[in-house]
């Protein structure tokens, strides 16, 4: 009864460390816009001040309502890309019998020991070379595969039983409708991790949209953001939490839509090696 306490205890702690700096982020940015960090003591402010939130979205400036369309436009491609392309070599290392088939899905996984520093002046060097840059294509193409996303497809395809694809060959099915019709409905936690974590991660992602783009109408949320205290001056706080808020609540919410399928998914992945 004391060890159960004890843990309940430990986690609550856990939970409050974990949310009191969004907390702060969501109370610091209904603070007057023309006032500084708020002091510690005096968080909650006298008066809510939501129209920081219109003020973040009607800037000149920094146009956010852009910024979140280009991020959204992004985002959505890429996890459409990576649903693609990371289940159909999933399906086939894990699915199909061939010469050097194990060698190169070794050679896929090792991909994910090198830092992604290391890569990027060399796609940045492709991407300028076919005249990408400042585009949607130079957002969008490096990100719809990913060797993460293939390990963990092909890992959830090992786990469906060979009898369903010797039933559907006895019916007349071809391997590509093996895939679309069998595998892929049934891989819905599989994917549904995927999705969440592409999503997660192009939503977020900074250094790459900061390399390849240059105008304003083609910017990120993240960049976006980096970008918005420039525009005062100084760093407007509250301001910047409004915008913070704002960019944070697409991933809050794709995940809490995702999470129940986080351990499932990638529990399932892990039954065969």
């Amino acid at each position: 009864m004391l060890r159960a306490a004890a843990g309940y205890i430990l986690l609550i702690l856990l939970a409050a460390l974990n949310v009191t700096p969004f907390a702060w982020m969501i109370l610091t940015s209904l603070h007057p816009s023309h006032g500084s960090l708020p002091d510690p003591a005096h968080l909650l402010p006298a008066r809510l001040h939501f129209e920081n939130y219109r003020t973040v979205l009607q800037m000149d400036a920094t146009p956010f309502l852009r910024y979140l369309g280009n991020t959204a436009l992004v985002a959505v491609c890429v996890v459409a890309g990576q649903l693609l392309f990371c289940s159909l070599a999933g399906y086939g290392f894990a699915r199909l019998r061939f010469r050097g088939r194990d060698l190169l899905f070794m050679l896929f996984v090792a991909t994910m020991m090198i830092p992604g520093q290391v890569t990027m002046i060399p796609a940045f060097l492709v991407v300028r070379s076919l005249g990408w840059l400042d585009t949607y294509l130079a957002l969008i193409v490096p990100g719809i595969s990913s060797a993460f996303g293939i390990f963990l497809m092909r890992q959830f395809f090992l786990s469906l039983p060979s009898e369903l694809d010797d039933a559907a060959r006895l019916d007349g099915c071809s391997e590509f409708g093996l895939y679309w019709r069998i595998a892929l409905p049934l891989s819905a936690p599989a994917l549904a991790t995927l999705a969440a974590f592409s999503f997660i991660a192009a939503w977020t992602d900074f250094f790459w949209p900061l390399l390849v783009t240059s105008s304003t109408q083609m910017r990120t949320l993240e960049v976006g953001l980096s970008l918005f205290k420039d525009s005062f001056g100084t760093t407007n706080w509250p301001l910047q939490m409004a915008a913070a808020v704002l960019t944070l609540l697409p991933v809050l919410f794709v995940f809490l839509f995702t999470q129940r399928f986080f351990v499932r998914g990638i529990a399932l992945t892990g039954l065969k090696g």
